[in-house]
C-alpha cells in the first residue's frame, strides 16, 4: 500500500481536514442552528489542531506510510499540532530548510517507482547513533540515515509552536540554511553541549546562512547536531542527536512526558 501523498506546506493537513468537513456541511439560515454550527465548528477547530492519530500510533502510522518515511516526516512538519518530545519535556517542533523539503518530496514522491532510497528509520536495537553500522565519528551525513540539524531556542516566528525547534538541512550540497564550512570544519557533536560551540543569529549569518534572524527571530540562537531516526519496542517515534539526546514525536498539547527520557541526556 502506498502512502497517500499531500503538500509539504504548513497546516496543509488541516486545512485538507477542514474541506471535506465543510463540502457536507448544509447552509442554516435560523440563529438556533447557525449558533449550533458554530460551535461544532470551534470543536473541530480544537480537534483540527491536536496531532493525527496517524502520526502517532505506530499501527495506523505503519498502513498508512508502509515504508515511506520521507512522506511521514513532511506530514509532522506540516501539521501544527507535531512536536518532538525531548527530555520528558521539552518539546521541539520541526522545521526544514527549502531544499531539504524538496528533497524529501521528491524522495516520498518516488518512492517505490525508483531505487532512489527513502529515509531510514533504525529498528529499537538502535537506540544511539553510534550503534549503527558503520557509525565513525564525523561531520558525515547522507540525507537518508543521518542528517544535519540544528537544535534552536528562543524562536519567535512559529505561533504556538515557537520556542525551540529542530531543524533538518540538506547535506553535502547547496543549502544557504545549511551548516556552514565553520560548523562542519568543528563539528563534534559526540560531545557534551557545553563542550561545544553555540551561534546565535549574527553569527551564522555572518558565516553564510541565508535569512536565519527573519525566519527564526532576532534572539534564535542554535547548536549543529547530526541526527537520525529510530523506533522504539513500544510504538514511539523518535528523533535522536548524536550525543544520545532524543525526543518522540507527540501532540504539542500532551502531557505525557517523552517515554524512554531517563535514558537521555539532557539539553540544560
Amino acid at each position: 500500500m502506498r502512502a497517500q501523498l499531500t503538500t509539504s506546506t504548513r497546516h496543509h493537513l488541516k486545512a485538507e481536514t477542514r474541506r471535506q468537513r465543510n463540502a457536507g456541511r448544509q447552509r442554516v439560515t435560523s440563529p438556533r442552528a447557525i449558533q449550533n454550527q458554530q460551535r461544532e465548528e470551534e470543536e473541530e477547530e480544537e480537534e483540527l489542531m491536536m496531532m493525527p492519530s496517524f502520526l502517532v500510533d505506530s499501527t495506523e502510522r505503519n498502513e498508512r506510510y508502509n515504508g515511506n518515511w520521507a512522506q511521514f516526516m513532511l506530514d509532522c512538519e506540516s501539521h501544527p499540532a507535531t512536536t518532538f518530545n525531548f527530555c520528558g519535556g521539552m518539546k521541539f517542533g520541526l522545521s526544514f530548510t527549502r531544499k531539504f523539503r524538496e528533497r524529501l518530496e521528491t524522495k516520498a514522491r518516488n518512492f517505490g517507482e525508483t531505487d532512489d532510497g527513502n529515509v531510514v528509520v533504525q529498528e529499537s536495537n538502535v537506540s544511539r547513533m553510534y550503534m549503527m553500522d558503520g557509525y565513525e565519528q564525523s561531520a558525515f551525513a547522507d540525507n537518508e540515515s543521518i542528517f544535519h540539524g540544528r537544535e534552536v531556542r528562543k524562536v519567535s516566528t512559529f505561533g504556538e509552536k515557537s520556542g525551540m525547534m529542530i531543524q533538518l538541512s540538506l547535506a553535502n550540497e547547496d543549502d544557504d540554511e545549511g551548516w556552514t564550512k565553520e560548523e562542519i570544519e568543528e563539528y563534534s557533536g559526540w560531545l557534551s553541549d557545553q563542550q561545544r560551540k553555540w551561534r546565535d543569529g549574527d553569527a551564522l549569518e555572518s558565516e553564510g546562512v541565508a535569512n536565519f534572524k527573519t525566519k527564526y527571530g532576532p534572539a534564535a540562537f542554535t547548536l549543529h547536531h547530526r541526527f537520525y531516526l529510530h523506533h522504539d519496542n513500544i510504538g514511539g517515534f523518535w528523533l535522536s542527536a548524536e550525543d544520545g539526546c532524543e525526543g518522540v514525536a507527540q501532540d504539542m498539547n500532551s502531557r505525557r512526558d517523552g517515554l524512554g527520557a531517563k535514558s537521555a541526556l539532557r539539553w540544560w
